[in-house]
């Protein structure tokens, strides 16, 4: 079995800030980015699946850590609008739990992040999606998974999906992305898993699952640490 606590155990190994990313609390002499508490909240969740409702056309089966609420949503929201870049290692730790309970026995994987748009990279100083793929590859390399990252697709300029209501997320995502041009579906038994940090409608991840398709290799599940918990069965 996948063992996660080894894999929040990174959680508590990052130095500073002094305040905790899960509970934002400041603790004098806290020297951790994340404070115990918030790691054993973490520790224990469970990957499930998950599925919007309604399901949009073309969303291939997702699993999430957990839901998107508590320490995993502030833990997240400081890596991706608080700079808190450090917390990219044991984020992709924690992916990579969520990729290998969705594919199952050890096999070749393809991994395919949801690619951020120009915009949204310069304004986090780097895709945030790719350092989390990088980082989820490397932890299931080294629990023996042969795995590639794909970048296989770049995301067009669209509006800011939290401005946006169900409607508008579906229409944005539809011309959002596009396969890049070295991006060359190959014949093989790996499995293609496309990679993202939340699932709210699942419209973003369905546009990229038509998009690979269209290309010959259809996804065989989304792997995503997060799900809201409105619109989504557990």
């Amino acid at each position: 079995m996948w063992d996660i606590g080894r894999t929040v155990a990174d959680l508590g190994a990052l130095v500073l800030p002094v305040n905790c990313a899960g509970c934002r609390d400041r603790r004098p002499g806290l020297r951790q980015g994340v404070c115990p508490e918030c790691v054993a909240a973490l520790d224990g969740l469970r990957p499930g699946p998950v599925r919007p409702t309604p399901a949009p056309d073309g969303l291939p089966p997702c699993v999430a850590l957990g839901p998107y609420a508590g320490p995993l949503r502030e833990v997240l929201l400081a890596y991706k609008d608080h700079g808190r870049h450090g917390l990219a290692r044991p984020l992709g730790a924690l992916l990579a739990e969520v990729v290998a309970v969705s594919v199952g026995a050890v096999r070749p994987v393809l991994l395919v992040p949801v690619p951020d748009t120009p915009a949204a990279a310069r304004a986090r100083y780097g895709d945030h999606l790719g350092r989390l793929a990088r980082h989820c590859a490397d932890r299931l390399r080294r629990s023996g998974w042969p795995v590639e990252v794909r970048p296989a697709l770049r995301a067009l300029p669209r509006p800011d999906s939290v401005t946006l209501d169900s409607a508008g997320r579906a229409a944005a995502a539809t011309a959002a992305f596009r396969a890049r041009r070295r991006w060359r579906p190959t014949a093989s038994d790996a499995a293609l898993v496309v990679l993202d940090d939340i699932v709210t409608t699942g419209s973003t991840i369905a546009a990229v699952s038509r998009v690979l398709t269209a290309t010959g290799r259809a996804p065989a599940v989304a792997a995503v640490l997060a799900a809201t918990q409105k619109r989504h069965r557990w």
